[in-house]
């Protein structure tokens, strides 16, 4: 991947793009006038942007670029904070204080959610497969500002782990999570026009009884899946589906306490 500084303060951002690049193995170049279009057809290779309070994703077949946006999150949390019920919320049953393995994090509006309310005793963990989208993610939850000093605080504290989700999980020790989550959902609704620009780096594999029963060992209390209504993966995973009306449902796996 080619790491590259803004058009506009690129000898500011020197610095800051040189050791991204180092950072997650990338190759620097310098901008020097020269376009997005024209680094990634000289280096056929994505381009990662380094802004003064941005990071943008261009893939380097010509698709929309992605930066980071809370996304449909900042309505939900606004939602809970005036007292309103959020569904992830109830389905994984979080309170305040408790722990949160999020396995599919993507744009991590759940995980914002979820840090909302598990507050500054509980934790939120997201893992995600992709280099760029881990990166740009992570680099988003910590500059990003909104108007709500509560989203803020719940951004900062979520720590992003960029790894294969499976891989993850083998290496935590039993009852490391209170829940541990999945949303396989990502791989359809990355069709939205505003993160095109994920489609070539996204996780799209499929879950596994192999990672259920990891995921079942790590968690405490309950492992959570969300997917869309028609899906066969709740009956062929053990989940119990949360009936509500929606496209997309929460299935449940309750461990014995």
């Amino acid at each position: 991947m080619i790491v590259t500084t803004a058009g506009k303060n690129a000898l500011r951002l020197h610095s800051k793009a040189a050791e991204v690049s180092l950072t997650i193995g990338g190759i620097f170049v310098e901008r020097d006038g020269h376009s997005i279009s024209s680094l990634t057809e000289k280096y056929h290779q994505d381009v990662l942007m380094i802004g003064v309070d941005k990071i943008s994703y261009h893939p380097k077949n010509g698709g929309t670029p992605f930066f980071f946006h809370p996304n449909s999150s900042m309505f939900r949390v606004k939602q809970i904070i005036r007292g309103e019920k959020d569904a992830f919320i109830e389905a994984a049953q979080l309170t305040e204080g408790m722990s949160l393995l999020d396995c599919t994090l993507g744009l991590a509006s759940d995980s914002i959610v979820a840090s909302l309310v598990t507050g500054e005793n509980g934790s939120v963990t997201g893992i995600e497969s992709s280099t760029a989208i881990s990166f740009v993610v992570q680099s988003g939850l910590k500059v990003w500002e909104s108007k709500l000093p509560e989203m803020n605080a719940a951004m900062r504290r979520i720590e992003v782990v960029q790894s294969d989700h499976y891989e993850y999980l083998n290496k935590q020790p039993d009852n490391r999570y209170d829940v541990v989550y999945f949303d396989p959902m990502f791989e359809s609704t990355i069709a939205s026009p505003g993160i095109q620009g994920l489609k070539s780096s996204a996780d799209y594999g499929e879950l596994t009884k192999k990672t259920i029963t990891e995921a079942l060992r790590v968690a405490s209390q309950r492992v959570v899946m969300k997917d869309n209504r028609s899906s066969t993966k709740f009956e062929e995973l053990g989940f119990s589906v949360l009936k509500r009306n929606s496209s997309f449902l929460y299935g449940v796996i309750n461990k014995s306490l």
